[in-house]
């Protein structure tokens, strides 16, 4: 392996470790397309041994003793260290999955504010007392940790995604193991770095393998002594770790993509609809994101100034280099999911979808794989493009004329994680927020979050919600017991 590369190891109850087998695998560049770094390529014994540490830690280890004033003062001291590392991992995830640096930044600051409610809800986890029919006894729940968790972290938005699994398992006082994606696995490694320099969590309480779905994500997700597992990612991985969930009968959390519709209505606020819209399909992400506003539904009274105003704002958007403070959109995060989407793309056309701008790999930068800001104008909405998850800087637009045929598309797809409604009228917004399918819905705003809301979906969004009050209870489960006060 080159020594230009820069090398990441696994960490394994309490130490960095390289794969048994000395396996690695490589990591490129997306805007510049040349390998950067290496780490793991960690196999079944891998993924066994940091499970069996972290099973080890829960049930044999001091963390089972810590009290959740404990876990919470180490959450919250992670919160307060992270933004003096801010710009050291945001460069890694720029390097790793190609985020554009001034988005990654801001990211950083969100995961701070995430470990820090975290850390506050540690000691919240609260149980009942209740009346039962029997003389002399007393009954109540109580809330236990379920044991060990396996986390399957994506490429996007990584250490954000992380602080949603880690946070609430930690406080919750479960001991868990990360695996990160091969597309993105530097600034998890190193966030763990800092987190080892910062406080003394025992060996096994948290580990982190690197490698691919196969072997090392079919092992941890179908490991006997996993208790619970959190997935964040796309259908088709999830329904095959449900699959390698009945080896374990581990509680599953499954936070998936979407197709996420936003309408806009003729009395809109063009201006705000179009900038929202800009930032939830292209500007920052360059569209690599669950909640991504890519299918527009637009009034057929305001359809043709909507269009107008969208194409040229997206026109005017500065591709190129993602470490630029001057840059509004980065590449994508490989060349394999840019072909697809221009094939997509292609065939969309093909099918009868006019493409009004973009839908190709821009003149510059020569290097790196980017795709340009591509807006399809699709009057059929049964279209396979306009029902596809794409992951890419792609939305389509399609009129309507009634409000009840507006919901009837926006709810026209297997997915359901979000949706935008575009309108001043209250009434209009409430019947919306009813009416549509959708677990995040926004009205006159997009792609927005904060550690007390839910998030989460319906149909091949997921089954389960993250984050809010609630996320304490997602990483516990209640014991009941009875007390017999007569003896």
């Amino acid at each position: 392996m080159s020594s230009e590369l820069v090398s990441f190891q696994a960490y394994i109850d309490g130490e960095w470790c390289d794969a048994a087998s000395g396996r690695r695998m490589v990591s490129v560049n997306p805007a510049t397309e040349e390998a950067w770094c290496d780490f793991p390529d960690c196999q079944e014994e891998d993924v066994d041994r940091a499970v069996r540490a972290a099973h080890r830690a829960f049930t044999e280890g001091p963390w089972a003793t810590t009290t959740p004033v404990e876990r919470g003062r180490i959450l919250k001291a992670i919160a307060a260290a992270l933004p003096e590392h801010n710009e050291r991992l945001a460069r890694l995830e720029v390097s790793d999955a190609g985020k554009i640096f001034t988005e990654s930044t801001g990211f950083q600051k969100f995961c701070a504010d995430f470990f820090m409610f975290y850390g506050e809800l540690a000691d919240k986890a609260v149980g009942h007392t209740f009346s039962v029919p029997f003389p002399g006894i007393q009954s109540y729940t109580h809330r236990v940790p379920m044991g060990v968790v396996a986390a399957v972290i994506p490429w996007n938005n990584p250490l954000w995604l992380l602080s949603l699994k880690l946070g609430p398992a930690l406080a919750a006082g479960n001991t868990i193991v990360i695996k990160t994606s091969e597309l993105c696995s530097a600034p998890l490694l190193e966030f763990m770095k800092i987190v080892e320099e910062l406080v003394d969590i025992p060996p096994g309480v948290v580990n982190f393998v690197t490698g691919s779905g196969e072997p090392c994500g079919r092992t941890l997700t179908s490991h006997p002594l996993v208790a619970k597992i959190a997935f964040t990612g796309g259908p088709a991985t999830a329904r095959r770790i449900v699959a390698n969930s009945v080896d374990n009968l581990a509680e599953i959390s499954l936070e998936l993509g979407g197709k996420s519709p936003a309408l806009v209505f003729p009395d809109a606020d063009l201006d705000n609809a179009v900038a929202s819209l800009m930032a939830g399909v292209f500007l920052g992400s360059a569209g690599q994101s669950c909640v991504a506003s890519s299918r527009a539904i637009v009034h057929e009274d305001i359809f043709d100034e909507f269009l107008e105003r969208f194409t040229s704002a997206a026109s005017a958007i500065r591709i190129g280099d993602p470490m630029s403070t001057e840059t509004q959109m980065g590449p994508l995060a490989t060349e394999g999911q840019r072909a697809r989407i221009q094939s997509a793309v292609d065939s969309a056309v093909t099918a009868g979808a006019e493409l009004l701008i973009g839908g190709k790999a821009p003149d510059a930068p020569e290097r790196g794989w980017f795709f340009e800001p591509t807006v399809l104008l699709c009057r059929d909405h049964s279209l396979p493009i306009v029902d596809t998850e794409l992951f890419g800087p792609v939305i389509t637009v399609t009129p309507f004329s009634t409000e009840a045929q507006a919901i009837a598309l926006a709810n026209d797809t297997k997915y359901g994680l979000a949706a935008g409604f575009f309108t001043r009228d209250l009434g209009t917004a409430m019947r919306l927020t009813r009416a549509v399918r959708a677990g995040i819905q926004y009205v006159n705003c997009y792609r927005l979050g904060a550690p007390m809301a839910r998030i989460g979906g319906f149909g091949d969004s997921g089954k389960s919600r993250e984050g809010g009050l609630d996320a304490i209870y997602e990483y516990t489960k209640p014991a009941n017991v009875w007390i017999n006060t007569a003896v």
